[in-house]
């Protein structure tokens, strides 16, 4: 299990693999396949067994979803909103065995906790075996359209992102294919989870927000946003960690900033043209700067903006959970000016909306100057 990829199905393998090429780390790949092919009759006897079980989408209360472009702050967020209690979240057997998690993913779990990092590749965030933790691991692992097929599978990096990302040269019948695997995967996480209303983080969704709302009319989101500059430098860091950590082939060719910028670009577009049909009252926006300044009271106007109940009792709890990280060191990352006038040039838009600025440079208003 030490590749995230050893959770997924035969069908999702052979997909990825038909498209992208064998992997080049044949080891971790021979380990992949025995591991799929090993729970193969468990994941069957699962799905059949459960799938009577498990409620109707319209049957489970609104979910609510963070939204935002990596490294913006939505991991931040999630942990302090888990706090309460009062959600369900996806856990990490969650994400490693999404087939098999009322099966052997209880027999397994005491072996995954073990094998848990101590803190996430990308940061210096811990991890333990209750740590929330976004679902597209679990979704890589169930559908062959996930943007981290991109990451495990970089010799067709481009084509996997798109298809990840935005669908890109799907057909009607993948995507739908998709939301019947999503479906089903927030269907046995809302049962797993003690049928708790589900708190759901996930950067990709950021982009497929008219899909979500038309899977769920009524649910609720936050967005976060942060200056794109620190954004972008963070995403060299995430790319080149968690591709060196995962990817099954070479990846020489990758034009990281090339596709931090056009992701960024294309995805934060995309949400701004969602966003402006959706009513009040279902979509709170929230400046990083502000979660990072003063965690609670960020925290209390996502709880108002969304009339989200519970948050006075939730309260202490969110107090605590700060108190035990308030000693955190964020990665820090050098600018330069090569680096800005990218940003600059490409996501000049969003520095304008948002009332951003080069980092170390002095302007009249506070970055993020909308708040929550």
């Amino acid at each position: 299990m030490a590749h995230p990829l050893s959770g997924a199905n035969i069908g999702t393998l052979v997909k990825v693999a038909g498209r992208s090429g064998l992997p080049e780390k044949t080891g971790e790949g021979a380990m992949i396949a025995l591991a799929a092919l090993g729970r193969w009759p468990f994941s069957a006897a699962e799905k059949l067994i459960m799938e009577s079980r498990l409620p109707a989408l319209d049957a489970m209360p609104p979910p609510v979803f963070i939204l935002g472009h990596w490294r913006s702050g939505t991991t931040h967020l999630y942990n302090i909103m888990c706090q309460s209690g009062a959600w369900g979240f996806v856990p990490p057997v969650a994400t490693g065995l999404p087939w098999d998690l009322f099966g052997l993913a209880r027999v397994f779990n005491p072996l995954l906790e073990r094998a848990l990092p101590e803190h996430r590749y990308i940061d210096n965030i811990p991890v333990n075996p209750d740590s929330p933790q976004e679902d597209e691991i679990a979704i890589a692992n169930m559908s062959e359209a996930s943007f981290y097929h991109g990451i495990y599978f970089p010799r067709a990096f481009a084509q996997n992102v798109g298809r990840g990302l935005f669908f890109d040269g799907c057909t009607a019948a993948e995507i739908r294919g998709w939301r019947r695997r999503f479906a089903y995967f927030l269907r046995k996480l809302y049962l797993h989870q003690g049928e708790k209303p589900l708190l759901i983080k996930n950067p990709v969704y950021t982009g497929r927000f008219a899909m979500l709302r038309e899977m769920f009319p009524s649910a609720k989101f936050i967005h976060i946003h942060r200056n794109p500059y620190d954004v972008f430098v963070s995403m060299r860091n995430f790319y080149a960690k968690l591709l060196k950590q995962f990817a099954l082939q070479s990846y020489d060719h990758v034009d990281i900033d090339e596709t931090v910028l056009s992701v960024y670009d294309r995805m934060m577009r995309a949400y701004e043209a969602d966003a402006a049909a959706v009513p009040s009252g279902q979509l709170v926006e929230l400046c990083y700067d502000d979660l990072d300044a003063d965690p609670m009271a960020a925290v209390q106007a996502c709880y108002a903006g969304l009339a989200l109940p519970g948050f006075e009792a939730a309260k202490p709890h969110f107090e605590r959970y700060l108190a035990s990280v308030a000693t955190f060191e964020k990665n820090r990352f050098d600018y330069s000016d090569e680096a800005a006038a990218k940003v600059e040039a490409r996501l000049g838009y969003f520095i304008e909306k948002w009332g951003y600025a080069r980092p170390g440079a002095k302007t009249a208003d506070a970055p993020g100057g909308d708040g929550v």
